[in-house]
């Protein structure tokens, strides 16, 4: 099986230590290791670096070599501008589909925590047979909802498919895009919702067909980068027609399109979550909201459910706080309570282009 692992995405919400010029994905959010690097470590025991691919924007592409120094360097792949995930996901089905067109793939994303990893593996590898026994074209591995989010998308299941591997296999009914609350509510109480985190495995075959019967704009410039991979003209054909591509969702684009015979869900409690921000980090790490989550040199007396992330040599020692999120690097030293987190990314957008920038 081949894994696609996204990498491409810039973390305003986890400033200071993500920036333009290097990203969440890259540098140390959980212990001494990147969230990319602990990305592919957790897919290894199922596979090879020669297996792996990763798309990311074209100014990281040296990070990531960094990051992977076994990955060959033809598996990583730049988008020239980021043009949302709906042409990413093309882009690299366009690349799969003449690479290893009928290999089941896992479409991975480099900046989650999955605590259950047992549990992650058997349900790729469930996937992976599924595919391969021509079971269904496209299956979702899912996460058991916690709570009724509305920045996820929540696919609906119906009855029980087959069992594989002592999982239960469901038939997929359909999927909706960041519901309203209320909706999220009643999916969340439903009993037969779970979240889309992003996971599923497939062929490039099947997704590159989609692609054509549902967004027919968008794959006509696919299919032409596509025709050039491999090629010299690559870059030239990739830097111009790229940043041409419709901005649009995956979800919107081909999710929410699909023909519900097509595909199958697995739902699990895989201790997902999406670091995608400080105060998500805390929630994914703490074991209860009272406990304080930190990271360095950091010494606290008296105090609850803060953040301290601390990434200089200096002590950072706090007495009775509650509610907190310090994060220290060697240029910035970020405060806030951790419900003021929303509004980090219009701080950081107030710096952006004036004397400040480069702190952004």
């Amino acid at each position: 099986m081949k894994f696609i692992i996204f990498a491409g995405g810039v973390g305003t919400r986890l400033w200071p230590l993500s920036r333009k010029k290097s990203p969440k994905q890259f540098e140390r959010v959980l212990g001494d290791k990147s969230t990319l690097q602990l990305t592919v470590d957790r897919i290894l025991p199922l596979s090879s670096v020669d297996d792996i691919y990763i798309s990311t924007g074209s100014r990281y592409t040296d990070l990531v070599a960094k990051n992977l120094e076994n990955l060959p360097k033809d598996h990583i792949i730049g988008e020239p501008q980021m043009r949302d995930v709906g042409p990413a996901v093309g882009l690299m089905t366009a690349i799969m589909s003449k690479i290893s067109p009928d290999e089941p793939v896992a479409i991975i994303w480099s900046d989650h925590i999955i605590k259950q990893e047992s549990k992650f593996h058997q349900s790729l590898k469930a996937a992976e047979n599924l595919i391969r026994q021509k079971k269904a074209h496209l299956v979702f591995i899912t996460q058991k909802a916690r709570f009724p989010s509305q920045n996820l998308g929540w696919i609906e299941y119906g009855d029980k498919f087959s069992v594989q591997d002592q999982l239960n296999i469901y038939k997929f009914q359909n999927l909706t895009y960041r519901p309203p609350l209320n909706q999220a509510e009643n999916f969340f109480k439903s009993g037969h919702h779970s979240w889309n985190v992003g996971y599923f495995v497939t062929t490039a075959r099947f997704l590159w067909h989609e692609y054509e019967k549902l967004t027919p704009g968008l794959f006509q410039g696919l299919a032409k980068i596509q025709s050039s991979y491999g090629h010299q003209n690559f870059s030239k054909v990739l830097n111009d027609i790229y940043p041409k591509l419709e901005k649009i969702s995956f979800d919107e684009a081909i999710l929410t399109r699909l023909n519900p015979k097509d595909a199958l869900v697995i739902t699990e409690e895989l201790g997902w979550s999406d670091i995608g921000a400080w105060e998500a980090l805390k929630e994914a790490l703490q074991t209860s909201p009272e406990q304080n989550v930190v990271q360095g040199k950091v010494l606290l007396e008296g105090s609850r459910d803060s953040l301290i992330y601390n990434y200089t040599g200096q002590m950072i020692v706090g007495i009775d706080v509650d509610g907190l999120l310090v994060v220290n690097t060697s240029d910035v030293i970020l405060i806030c309570h951790k419900n003021a987190v929303p509004k980090i990314k219009k701080v950081v957008e107030g710096l952006s282009g004036g004397e400040n920038d480069h702190l952004t």
